[in-house]
């Protein structure tokens, strides 16, 4: 007897392969048939699932996600998992372990009155955490480099020493056997920004000894992009691990030309025998905090030693002037390209949805200086979008069968405290647009393909066993979509607008969206990566 049969759909099994109709069998978690149409009987399953004229296809892994925090506010995940992703993965430099107490009870008091208790330090008893109370999706975690720094050295601009390089190795050896992925960082943002290729080769190296992967928003995206990539393949070459370049890009219209370039140094390593890969959100506007404009050297000592150096007029002239001397807008040209999507303090919500520009105007003063009062009178990071990337070389990403499909963004739901500030589109529309827009539409690569990126290919880049295909013996993660109708609704102008198109989301053989809606069901679990204690 079959828990759930799935029949006459059209069945992508994930691998790119032309697609076949055939009826798909799931027992408890796990696919235990796939077949022609027919041979299964209907009669033989508790639950028969209807897929005539749609596709089959395995569960969505978003590569990189930040939804850790959002999980456990709205554990449904609405904006992801009706686009068909079933599992998450977190760890962009920071994670959610391993902590002091000092950054437990400072996560603590950053989550603003949300329902829930920051009772972990490791990152496993996060994941673990997350599956006790009640997920919609799977979840998994890099370790943050930037954490481990921070749980080990803190938050000052320096080496570490030959003794605390050895006690980051030794937590991420702990992580590692836990479960983590592997190593991810974020070289842009203080503290992991501190941190020197040697540092990040012995992260590496502790990890690839259990298994494990390195991930990473490299040190520059803008004009030092080819310099930033050779550093990442030579932490991925000298410490023996695959590599992940997250959200690929050439950033500021000035750097638009080096993408050629970028591509042809990631093609060539993979030639030489490297295994790297990389992925793309499929929109020209990043999102991150206002605070990235700030040279790395202010933010030493955390987030509010910053702000109250923003206080201190002779330093924030020093903050100004560097700014000003070296249009550090997020690698765009001016500040007509910055929007602001959230901030904290109820005063400064009116500026949400306005340009920098306009909030500028609105104050009377220089954007550099509207930009630090922001911060300063918010204590914020201030989300913005930095519009700062091109179509063509997007397009051209998107071409390439080793770049997967990401979010880099936070799943949420058109409801609620989630309506209190805009987003970047990418929360709610980031895999259905590459299906509707860019597969169907713009035909700029096939269905199939486009199912293998957000499937079989980051279930390798991450290791995770047993995912990202509709093989027997895989875990049930399935999506039944039409093709047809899927496709992205939020704009940067209404949000907060769930993607269409997709029927059914089973996660681990449970069904969680039926006709498109939520049924209740939370069947998500923590998952661990190869080098896990078994």
């Amino acid at each position: 007897m079959l828990d759930v049969l799935i029949v006459r759909g059209e069945v992508h099994d994930g691998s790119g392969r032309p697609p076949e109709p055939g009826d798909v069998g799931i027992v408890g978690d796990k696919i235990v048939t796939i077949s022609p149409p027919g041979r299964l009987g209907e009669r033989d399953a508790v639950q028969v699932i209807d897929a005539t004229g749609k596709v089959v296809c395995p569960g969505f892994i978003n590569i990189l996600s930040h939804s850790y925090f959002s999980i456990l506010t709205d554990p449904r995940s609405l904006g992801e998992l009706t686009q068909g992703v079933t599992t998450e993965i977190f760890g962009e430099g920071s994670s959610m372990g391993p902590l002091t107490p000092a950054m437990q009870a400072e996560m603590q008091a950053s989550k603003d009155g949300a329902r829930y208790d920051v009772c972990w330090t490791r990152l496993s008893e996060y994941l673990h955490y997350v599956e006790q109370r009640g997920t919609s999706q799977n979840v998994a975690s890099f370790v943050g480099a930037g954490t481990i720094r921070a749980n080990v050295v803190g938050y000052a601009q320096r080496p570490a020493t030959p003794a605390e390089l050895d006690q980051m190795c030794a937590l991420v050896a702990e992580e590692m056997a836990d479960g983590a992925l592997g190593i991810g960082s974020s070289l842009i943002y203080p503290p992991g920004a501190y941190a020197s290729t040697a540092e990040l080769t012995a992260l590496c190296a502790a990890a690839a000894s259990r298994g494990g992967r390195y991930a990473s928003h490299i040190r520059d995206e803008g004009a030092g992009l080819l310099g930033a990539i050779d550093e990442f393949l030579t932490i991925c070459r000298e410490a023996g691990l695959p590599g992940e370049q997250w959200h690929l890009k050439a950033a500021g219209n000035d750097n638009w030309g080096l993408m050629d370039a970028a591509i042809e140094k990631l093609e060539q390593a993979r030639a030489a025998g490297q295994h790297v890969t990389a992925d793309v959100y499929p929109y020209t506007a990043s999102s991150t905090g206002l605070t990235v404009i700030i040279p790395d050297r202010f933010h030493e000592g955390g987030a509010a030693a910053l702000y109250d150096r923003l206080g201190d007029p002779k330093v924030r002239g020093q903050i100004r002037a560097e700014i000003a001397q070296t249009r550090r807008w997020g690698d765009v040209a001016s500040a007509d390209g910055v929007l602001i999507l959230h901030v904290t303090n109820e005063e400064n919500r009116r500026f949400q949805g306005r340009t920098l520009t306009q909030v500028a105007a609105e104050r009377g003063t220089h954007p550099v200086d509207a930009a630090l009062d922001l911060i300063a009178s918010d204590r914020s990071r201030v989300g913005v979008a930095f519009f700062s990337m091109s179509e063509d070389n997007l397009r051209m990403a998107l071409r390439r069968p080793w770049v997967a499909i990401s979010s880099d963004g936070t799943s949420m739901a058109p409801e609620g405290e989630f309506l209190r500030a805009p987003t970047h589109p990418r929360a709610y529309g980031s895999f259905a647009r590459v299906l509707g827009h860019y597969a169907r539409d713009e035909r700029l690569l096939s269905l199939p393909e486009a199912i293998r990126r957000m499937s079989a290919l980051p279930a390798d880049t991450a290791g995770l066993a047993g995912r990202g295909q509709l093989r027997e013996g895989y875990f049930a993660d399935v999506v039944v979509l039409d093709p047809a109708t899927v496709g992205d609704r939020a704009t940067f102008e209404r949000p907060h607008q769930l993607s269409a198109g997709v029927t059914e989301v089973l996660v681990n053989g449970q069904l969680t969206i039926s006709d498109g809606k939520f049924t209740g069901t939370l069947a998500g679990r923590a998952l661990a990566g190869s080098g896990a204690r078994r």
